[in-house]
């Protein structure tokens, strides 16, 4: 089993930058800063993200492995910058994509509880 990337100079969680003001099914991500993106692609590891949104906001996340869903994004509660209050929710990672030196998330479903 791969071991799971290490940050930039030991950063506790890599930059993953969101098309959109929210996630939601189809929306993409793009983490940066990993060791090996192509490998992570492949067979992606847990690692803790901070994802930043378009209108500069940033919200922890996780991305987990082990579920039955397969690979997921966790998120909890959030504000948008305009104020609207975002629930903590867990996400389906539809697809994982080597984009350069960057790996693309494509966000699908809802995971299931």
């Amino acid at each position: 089993m791969p071991q799971p990337p290490t940050g930039p100079t030991g950063a506790a969680a890599f930059l993953a930058v969101c098309g959109h003001t929210h996630l939601f099914p189809g929306a993409r991500c793009r983490v940066r800063g990993l060791s090996d993106p192509g490998a992570f692609a492949a067979e992606p590891s847990p690692v803790e993200l901070a994802l930043r949104f378009s209108d500069d906001v940033v919200a922890e996340a996780q991305v987990r492995t082990t579920g039955p869903a397969g690979p997921v994004l966790s998120v909890p509660a959030h504000t948008t910058g305009a104020g609207t209050p975002i629930e903590g929710r867990t996400w389906v990672i539809r697809e994982f994509v080597r984009t350069g030196d960057e790996v693309e998330l494509t966000i699908g479903a809802h995971a299931p509880a």
